[in-house]
């Protein structure tokens, strides 16, 4: 985007936004795209990631356990996260099947939206969840409304169940299984997921969930979130 289109969407004020992108650009964390004066991330973020990414491991024992559970399901694999008050899929490993279903890796979606959301926030009390999720956010795609108090005790359901499963709400065709990594003090502060065309979801979903659930309890033991 340009700076101006950066300012409007955001509700700021044009002068803040172009002397931040201004600063940005010098630091390399931003460079120039296109030739209308867009800007676009810069190399400096990912020089930035590369060292992140050489401290925090955790990421690599991520990759391996998607791998290994698109290897077992032929299916698409995820690894998920809280982005703030938003859902986000943070790594995915696509199915090796003819029809592969993927997401847009980083992109931020309501939490109610998610078969994860119910996990990631199954350690807050209730009105901690009321107050974390935005009232607009159960507001589902196709313009029904999921009342609050349904997701509370789906999420409270997931958490003794160890898993959540349901048919996609963002589309009409995918059956959707995560299943909790947990830090040390037994909160969810990860999931992994599997996306399956709906059909094979169901006929498949005993083992799809064995596989998640080994997988997650081995990841939850090798990586430490901090």
């Amino acid at each position: 985007m340009r700076p101006n289109e950066i300012a409007a969407h955001i509700g700021a004020p044009r002068s803040s936004v172009y002397e931040l992108v201004n600063l940005l650009l010098k630091h390399g964390a931003l460079e120039y795209r296109g030739d209308e004066g867009q800007v676009f991330l810069g190399r400096k973020l990912y020089f930035l990631y590369n060292a992140y990414a050489e401290q925090f491991d955790p990421m690599g024992e991520c990759e391996s356990s998607l791998a290994r559970i698109t290897e077992t399901t032929r299916e698409t694999s995820q690894f998920c996260m809280l982005d703030g008050n938003k859902y986000t899929v943070a790594l995915m490993k696509e199915g090796i099947r003819p029809f592969r279903i993927s997401s847009n890796v980083g992109e931020a979606l309501p939490i109610p939206w998610t078969a994860s959301g119910r996990l990631l926030v199954s350690h807050m009390t209730d009105q901690e969840i009321l107050d974390f999720i935005p009232g607009e956010d159960f507001k589902l795609p196709n313009g029904e409304w999921l009342s609050p108090e349904t997701f509370i005790q789906q999420a409270r359901e997931a958490s003794i169940a160890g898993y959540f499963t349901f048919d996609s709400i963002v589309d009409s065709f995918t059956h959707c299984f995560a299943v909790p990594v947990y830090q040390k003090d037994k909160k969810c502060m990860a999931t992994l997921c599997l996306v399956a065309p709906k059909d094979d979801g169901l006929r498949n979903k005993q083992e799809y969930l064995r596989c998640l659930m080994d997988v997650a309890s081995e990841l939850t033991q090798r990586i430490k979130f901090v």
